[in-house]
């Protein structure tokens, strides 16, 4: 499998790099599953046959990247691409578990320096991560240009009230100490609403999507769980700019908050959206 770095990337591009890189180290955490359940999710909302080209886009650990490459074993080819070098060698180890390591390539990288030629992926998928560019359009377009002729994008990104009601608990906390930091880094919010993701896919020319929003939950083995959420997701950046001493007490706070409303569960509300290239 093959890793490499290309091109340049932006002060927010270089923000969730350093945050992905960073939150690598919990990523993998029972109390983080939902990476794997929504991954998984999306690929099978998908038509990948044996011997398929995937494209996988914001690729993380592997969480739609190792289901793919299971589907298109043992002649098809997954290329797995992020910015974040730490996740990319999480799905590099897994693949290498599960026997798929001739079947998944990592390429750490931006998706706007990628050389990949028009056409070229039976499916291209983006879990979690379109949001984080910073012109949506031209890079959803971009990824559609890279479906070949009868081929299937799929873009799942997070519904509304995502981890309540922890959610507002942390930030809650966060903005006792640091008010500056209240909500400062929560790209994902920008397209929390079917009708945003339709539209965002309409501009960059993908129509006929089917777009679908589903509402979950995800269990908590204990209030403490919410922290491996906090240290294995893009909370890690806030987490990261707080003082030693205020992780302590935002953490001791949030922990007891939640032990004290017997919080069990958070919502994990997502929406899919998947479209087939005409042929």
């Amino acid at each position: 499998m093959e890793t490499r770095w290309e091109g340049a990337v932006d002060d927010s591009k270089r923000r969730a790099q350093a945050t992905y890189d960073a939150a690598a180290d919990h990523f993998d955490d029972a109390a983080v599953g939902f990476w794997d359940r929504y991954g998984r999710a999306t690929v099978d909302r998908l038509d990948v046959r044996p011997g398929a080209r995937v494209l996988d886009v914001c690729a993380g650990a592997g969480a739609s990247a190792l289901p793919a490459a299971a589907r298109v074993a043992p002649a098809g080819r997954v290329m797995a691409v992020d910015l974040a070098e730490n996740l990319l060698a999480l799905a590099r180890q897994k693949a290498a578990r599960a026997g798929l390591s001739s079947v998944l390539s990592t390429l750490c990288a931006d998706v706007d320096s990628l050389d990949e030629r028009d056409g070229q992926f039976d499916a291209v998928i983006c879990v979690f991560g379109v949001f984080f560019f910073p012109d949506l359009t031209a890079a959803t377009a971009r990824l559609w240009r890279l479906v070949a002729p009868g081929g299937q994008l799929a873009v799942t990104t997070w519904g509304p009230r995502l981890f309540e009601p922890a959610n507002h608990v942390f930030w809650d906390e966060v903005s006792r100490l640091r008010p500056e930091l209240n909500r400062g880094y929560q790209p994902w919010d920008s397209l929390t609403d079917p009708d945003a993701l339709g539209a965002l896919l309409h501009h960059a020319g993908v129509d006929g999507a089917q777009i679908v929003a589903s509402d979950d939950t995800f269990s908590l083995a204990s209030p403490k769980d919410f922290w491996s959420i906090v240290l294995g997701s893009g909370y890690r950046a806030t987490h990261d700019a707080l003082t030693p001493e205020e992780q302590r007490l935002v953490h001791d706070r949030v922990v007891d908050k939640l032990t004290a409303d017997d919080v069990t569960a958070i919502e994990t509300n997502v929406i899919y959206a998947t479209a087939t290239k005409d042929a």
